[in-house]
């Protein structure tokens, strides 16, 4: 049966099902394959999308313009200065009032609620560009990249270095689920994912042949491991005065060149971006002045050594947001 997902919001994927998601990677690989080659694909001439932004990013703001621009799109970008919602407007008014203008809103920011609510009272689909709960539009960009290496991602080890409790180690543990693979969190004990989400993705992965693993040991995460993956230790919205802790508990999960070498030959190294891997950046910087590290979740040699995949993901972000506005839009 063919797959639909027309109206839909993408909020999580915990609402869709591997047959969704691999439509939705199915795509996103034909969406590449077009932009590369030049064909032309405003298939979504005259339709409108808002991006509502309370967190800055790079890809995510430039994926869904760019996205929205070669299907035909409008789209407008309201960052919190540009928007009364929240402030002089309710969640709720806001969403009414721009699901009569728009076709399609992607929400990015903090609560899952927050998008929750947009969908629930917009009367349109509504997609999450991050929340602090998931990244639902990076998952499909990360295994699009493993996919585009290994071929079938089921049965292949991902592990998550680091603060396993954040929107990307939740959102990754999700998807491998979904998708059959092997999903590991590797990181102190306190900063693993929450419960009742690890007992709903081994649910999932009773039924895929996926399997969850979490474990402190980096020997155990690295071992037979496809896919390395990090992200920075301190996330936007945190306090600057938890560096000191967090380096204090992460710095044994760094993804350098000796832990590479304990996963298998083929591995590679993923990384949703941004990357505190040199001293190029103000934070890496008085990171360096501080506690006096070069590099803090990935070392420059992995960075951009032989095995890096994290520029193939960033653009994949492009592709998979463009089939993901195209699948609920069409």
């Amino acid at each position: 049966m063919a797959i639909n997902i027309r109206g839909r919001s993408f909020l999580t994927l915990l609402d869709f099902t591997p047959a969704e998601i691999n439509y939705m990677l199915d795509l996103s690989a034909e969406f590449k394959r077009m932009k590369n080659n030049g064909v032309e694909h405003k298939w979504l001439t005259g339709k409108q999308v808002v991006l509502l932004f309370e967190k800055t990013s790079t890809r995510t703001r430039c994926a869904f313009e760019v996205g929205a621009r070669d299907l035909g799109m409008g789209c407008t970008f309201l960052d919190p200065a540009s928007s009364q919602m929240g402030k002089k407007e309710s969640l709720a008014d806001t969403a009414k009032v721009l699901g009569r203008m728009y076709d399609g809103i992607e929400y990015r920011g903090f609560k899952q609620s927050v998008v929750e609510d947009l969908a629930r009272y917009s009367g349109v689909p509504v997609w999450n560009g991050l929340t602090d709960a998931f990244h639902p539009t990076q998952m499909l960009a990360d295994i699009l990249t493993v996919k585009e290496e290994f071929g079938d991602v089921r049965g292949r080890k991902l592990t998550f270095f680091g603060d396993a409790r954040n929107n990307v180690a939740n959102s990754l543990m999700v998807v491998c689920a979904k998708l059959g693979m092997r999903f590991c969190a590797c990181g102190p004990k306190e900063l693993m994912p929450a419960a009742d989400l690890v007992e709903k993705c081994k649910a999932i992965a009773a039924e895929t042949g996926a399997e969850i693993e979490l474990t402190d040991d980096v020997k155990q995460g690295a071992k037979d491991c496809d896919v390395l993956y990090t992200d920075i230790w301190v996330s936007m919205g945190e306090p600057a005065e938890l560096w000191e802790k967090r380096i204090k508990l992460l710095l044994p999960y760094q993804v350098n060149k000796d832990v590479m070498a304990m996963a298998k030959p083929t591995a590679i190294f993923l990384h949703c971006l941004p990357s505190f891997h040199d001293r190029d950046t103000t934070t890496g910087e008085e990171i360096f002045q501080k506690f006096g590290l070069p590099a803090m979740e990935v070392t420059d040699d992995v960075f951009l050594g032989k095995q890096a995949r994290q520029f193939d993901e960033a653009e994949n972000r492009m592709h998979t947001i463009k089939a993901v506005m195209y699948a609920t839009l069409k």
